[in-house]
């Protein structure tokens, strides 16, 4: 099953097991970014420019991960966000490409999300920079 066919949801019952069922279960770009830590093209995202009241859930397992009202235009080219579901993400340190950055990832699936830094608005001065393959947006009603 796709992404696009499965939808919004509170999440699946079972996660897959294999990165074979990973694989199965989302789209080649989807897989990239979640499984393989990867990264879109900047402006390349459907939520970038995206201002509409509802919920952001993870393309892996569909648990609320960010309120579209905490999004914020950061001009950095990806969805930006000052608060997260704390308990619904993980972080940790990333030293990839020569770089020191707090790596962000779901904690029911273990995707890659994208990355945190503390330069963004108040109230928390923090900037939630994710990918937006990693999100699906579920409107508010």
């Amino acid at each position: 099953m796709t992404d696009a066919e499965r939808g919004p949801s509170d999440g699946p019952d079972q996660l897959p097991e294999s990165e074979s069922e990973w694989r199965e279960r989302l789209e080649e770009e989807s897989y990239r970014i979640l499984r393989e830590r990867g990264t879109e093209a900047r402006f390349s995202g459907d939520h970038v420019d995206r201002d509409e009241e509802g919920l952001y859930r993870c393309t892996g397992c569909g648990i609320v991960l960010f309120d579209a009202e905490t999004k914020y235009d950061s001009g950095c080219g990806w969805p930006s966000f000052y608060a997260a579901e704390a308990e619904n993400i993980e972080t940790e340190p990333d030293t990839r490409h020569g770089m020191s950055r707090i790596e962000v990832k779901c904690s029911r699936c273990d995707g890659h999300l994208g990355h945190v830094f503390d330069d963004g608005p108040d109230p928390t001065g923090k900037r939630f920079c994710i990918n937006s393959v990693a999100l699906e947006f579920d409107p508010a009603e």
